[in-house]
């Protein structure tokens, strides 16, 4: 089918009822080019505004119903070909209307679907297609509303490749050779038989067959079918993460359709000795989870985005992304194949058993089909897909009905994907949350006077670990456990080694982890093969869930620590890169027990809380900054910490030397010194054997601030989603950052471009992302520019004494798509 972008054109409003509008309450419609979030765009407020608001979950931004519309033409010569429109996300209950008239509905946010649409077109004229989308209190994170995904409009004939019909996967490789089957599903509309020539072609990187063949298949009158083909590939490159090989598969219905997909030739092997193998290398999973959502840019997914996370999370030494909990965009998959980053994509957040007032839960009986279905069409031609999670924390695991559902969405994905592994993240103590009651009384009774418990309980790791190692949960989640490849863990490290001798043939992979625990978690996983893996909380920064990582201190007059934050706090605060890309102390961290880096680092405890008692989450990072910029606290006590995996490191300031401290795996890779704050160098050397290994310093900013303006690239593309990042510092003269010099950014756009999105890694702000004056934080902002046209975009930044400055970028079309070079063994022509 010929596939257009159908972005373009569309306007917006929030819904009103319609008999209201007779009276004369018109809302006008104002026009947005899709990828979009309606709710990024509404006023936050405190939830006693009177306001209707989603709450600390979902940030405090209102939900709300939104009406999308466009009108398009339909040309009198396509009457009679099929005609649908997809739409690849649409927050929440979708539902499509095309002339005035009901064309499809999804209640599921995440799934991508079609709208079958030629039956209320009017050819020779225009259409008008209608889309509502509502969202309101159904998550427990920030959603984003509207059509936030790309949408496009396909055209075919009666006889054509169905839309996903195109399917590859890897039979068998070995160094020689690799057997790639093509499995091409053909739809037949039409009252007649046809006989079709299925040609099919894999094509290298630089456009040349490799393999090919051609069939003929009989189609029905009104019946699809299946023509399935073995290809050889000789001596393939083969996916990985070091090595991101893709092949494209060219299929033709010779004369009548065509259709191409992005492919890679790899192999996936399990076992609990030797853990997850990827092309015959057991491979352990630095995981990162991350939400939908791209900081500033709300929900709306863009491609270029999606592809800096990917980008930024593989610099910080990830190897492997959980999409939590949904399903993952086709754009971040498209970053994530050619990366080369593995991926965990997750289905569902709820079963039958809703988490928030109006959540799927209420839709899941009757749509999880549907919506397995579409998450397993989207990913099955992607090499990076390593395993799909069939959900996420669900509480229904811990009964035996809940197995069953297990069972049910386990099989349905491995009757349409048998390639891949399933797992569940299931988070023991919610599978048993009926019963806590009885398990803490005999905890209690255990621990004689009750203090062991009490003490267990202050802390929510340790509360975590302790009931899913205990014996309810133990017997409560073995048949949930059991219909899957991979065991799913959520914050149960403690399970890894007991379940190595209770259940021997069970595969653990940490599916979600405290950020605060991973040296231990990551030795567990070096440890024992059965454990593949782990995957922090999380790997990037997101909007709700306010505070859970936020820095917290006991107070005298807060005895209880609050578990999310008040208004305005914005973001969970937990990621180890902020919503702006910046990398934050706990990424470095990570880099250093994961062995992937060998200098020090250093981080700077903020001296305003010196003195005071840490009482943060197990998802909050210590409250620090990667900065010696302290102005007002000179001669002040401060507190450094420094990571290494070295023996020791030895800390170096003005005033010379202040010792060498052990460090390293047995020290949990971190030291700190308190000394007192002096402006200059601060410098870290460490030690192994008593031979240097390696040293970073930090610098103080000095003297007047200057702004600066930096692209990530100098030429984009000025369609198919293309963006340019725009980062805005405030330095001294020899560009280091000054953290302390926080003040008001102005920025004005020009040219064949827009800005998009503008704000900062602020955790508790009231600024919004669509003005174009933001304060920075920490130094630093971020400025997001789309291209609207072929051409050079400018962008003119000013702050309070400080010089102006410009980038400049340029955007141009996309080149043409590689020619193929023929094999010598060509395909025959028709006879």
């Amino acid at each position: 089918m010929i596939r257009t972008s159908f972005n373009d054109g569309w306007q917006v409003r929030s819904k009103v009822n319609p008999f209201a509008e007779l009276s004369g309450q018109v809302v006008p419609f104002r026009p947005v080019t899709l990828p979009h979030d309606a709710m990024i765009e509404q006023r936050r407020a405190a939830p006693d505004d009177g306001v209707t608001m989603e709450g600390a979950a979902g940030a405090y931004f209102p939900g709300g119903v939104f009406e999308y519309r466009k009108t398009f033409s339909v040309p009198e010569e396509y009457r009679g070909r099929r005609i649908f429109i997809e739409f690849e996300g649409v927050y929440r209950d979708a539902t499509v209307y095309i002339n005035g008239d009901h064309a499809g509905q999804r209640p599921y946010g995440y799934s991508h679907f079609r709208v079958d649409a030629d039956r209320f077109l009017r050819f020779g004229e225009d259409n008008e297609i209608r889309v509502e989308a509502r969202a309101h209190r159904d998550s427990r994170w920030y959603t984003g509303a509207g059509i936030y995904r790309d949408t496009w409009l396909l055209v075919g004939e009666v006889v054509r490749i169905a839309p996903d019909g195109v399917r590859v996967r890897t039979l068998d490789v070995d160094g020689s050779r690799a057997v790639v089957e093509v499995a091409t599903h053909v739809a037949n509309d039409s009252i007649e038989v046809r006989t079709v020539d299925v040609v099919t072609e894999i094509w290298d990187g630089s456009g040349a067959v490799v393999a090919s063949d051609i069939s003929k298949l009989t189609l029905l009158p009104g019946e699809p079918a299946t023509a399935r083909q073995r290809l050889y590939a000789h001596s393939p490159a083969l996916w990985s993460p070091e090595s991101p090989t893709l092949y494209e598969c060219h299929v033709a219905l010779r004369d009548v359709d065509e259709e191409k997909v992005t492919f890679g030739i790899r192999s996936l092997r399990l076992d609990p000795e030797r853990g997850l193998r990827l092309n015959g290398e057991t491979v352990k999973l630095r995981g990162a989870c991350v939400h939908h959502d791209n900081g500033i840019l709300g929900a709306a997914t863009y491609p270029r985005a999606e592809e800096r996370r990917v980008e930024l999370l593989k610099e910080a030494g990830f190897n492997a992304i959980r999409s939590s909990h949904h399903p993952m965009s086709k754009a971040m998959l498209d970053a994530c194949d050619r990366l080369g980053m593995l991926v965990v994509d997750e289905a569902f957040d709820v079963w039958t058993s809703g988490k928030s007032e109006f959540d799927y839960s209420l839709s899941f009986p009757e749509w999880w089909e549907r919506d397995i279905e579409a998450m397993v069409a989207k990913d099955f031609n992607h090499p990076s897909v390593i395993m799909y999670s069939i959900g996420n924390e669900i509480p229904e695991t811990g009964s035996p009905f809940g197995a069953v559902w297990g069972r049910r969405l386990a099989e349905k994905v491995r009757s349409l994907d048998p390639t891949r592994y399933v797992t569940n993240a299931v988070n023991g103590m919610l599978a048993v949350m009926s019963e806590l009651g009885a398990l803490r009384k005999q905890a209690l009774e255990q621990a004689g006077d009750g203090a062991g418990i009490n003490t267990l309980m202050a802390d929510a790791g340790d509360a975590m670990n302790a009931v899913s190692s205990s014996e309810l949960v133990t017997e409560r989640t073995a048949e949930s456990f059991a219909v899957l490849d991979v065991a799913g863990m959520n914050y149960a490290e403690a399970r890894y080694a007991l379940d190595r001798d209770l259940f021997p043939n069970r595969i653990i992979l940490g599916t979600e982890t405290f950020p605060t625990r991973i040296d231990g978690n990551w030795q567990l996983v070096g440890q024992y093969g059965h454990v593949i893996g782990d995957f922090t909380w999380t790997g990037w920064d997101y909007l709700g869930e306010v505070g859970i990582g936020r820095p917290q201190y006991f107070a005298p007059d807060e005895p209880q620590r609050a578990h999310n934050a008040p208004y305005p706090y914005l973001v969970a605060g937990c990621g180890d890169i902020d919503i702006t890309g910046h990398r934050r102390p706990a990424s470095y961290y990570r880099e250093i027990v994961f062995g992937l880096r060998a200098e020090p680092y250093i981080a700077v405890r903020r001296p305003e809380r010196q003195g005071k008692t840490w009482a943060g989450s197990p998802w909050a990072w210590s409250d620090t900054v990667s900065s010696w910029t302290w102005p007002g606290f000179e001669g002040e006590p401060i507190t450094v910490e420094v990571y290494s995996d070295a023996d020791e490191v030895e800390l170096i300031a003005e005033g010379g030397s202040f010792g060498r401290r052990p460090v390293g795996a047995e020290h949990r890779f971190r030291t700190e010194f308190e000394i007192v704050y002096l402006p200059g160098e601060l410098v870290a050397v460490a030690y192994r054997g008593g031979v240097e290994t390696g040293r970073t310093s930090l610098r103080s900013a000095t003297g007047p601030v200057r702004l600066t303006a930096e692209a990530d690239r100098q030429v984009l593309g000025a369609t198919g989603g293309d963006l340019a990042y725009v980062v805005l510092t405030l330095t001294d003269a020899q560009g280091i950052c000054h953290t302390g010099a926080d003040r008001p950014v102005s920025i004005e756009v020009s040219g064949a471009g827009e800005l998009i999105g503008f704000g900062s890694a602020d955790p508790s702000t009231e600024e919004r992302f669509d003005t174009t004056e933001r304060r920075t934080y920490e130094g630093r902002a971020l400025a997001v520019l789309r291209p609207t046209a072929a051409g050079k975009i400018n962008l003119t930044a000013t702050a309070r004494e400080c010089d102006p400055v410009d980038v400049v970028v340029t955007a141009e079309q996309h080149p043409q798509a590689p020619t193929p070079s023929r094999s010598p063994d060509p395909i025959p022509p028709t006879s």
